[in-house]
């Protein structure tokens, strides 16, 4: 059980995180953008810490607190429940 809940948050984390760098590399070359409630939904359902790591990666969404906090708190989440997780199950 704890596999595939952990091969969840992997597969969203690694969503979010391309989604990161697709979106940084649009922004750069002033092409169609990912939208930024498809980067939260991302995040919210379960790829916290892709988003994250992606956003402090590719310096993208930086500027923005509301992206900066909100990942955060998200990937501490997303940690903290594949923690409670694999002590679980």
């Amino acid at each position: 059980m704890f596999l595939i809940i952990l091969g969840y948050f992997a597969v969203l984390s690694i969503l979010a995180f391309i989604m990161m760098r697709i979106d940084k590399a649009q922004a750069r070359r002033h092409g169609q953008r990912i939208p930024e409630k498809n980067l939260w939904a991302a995040a919210i359902f379960g790829g916290g810490i892709g988003a994250y790591l992606g956003m402090m990666m590719f310096r993208h969404k930086t500027k923005h607190t509301n992206f900066r906090v909100g990942f955060l708190m998200l990937a501490v989440i997303d940690a903290a429940l594949i923690v409670w997780c694999y002590q679980t199950f």
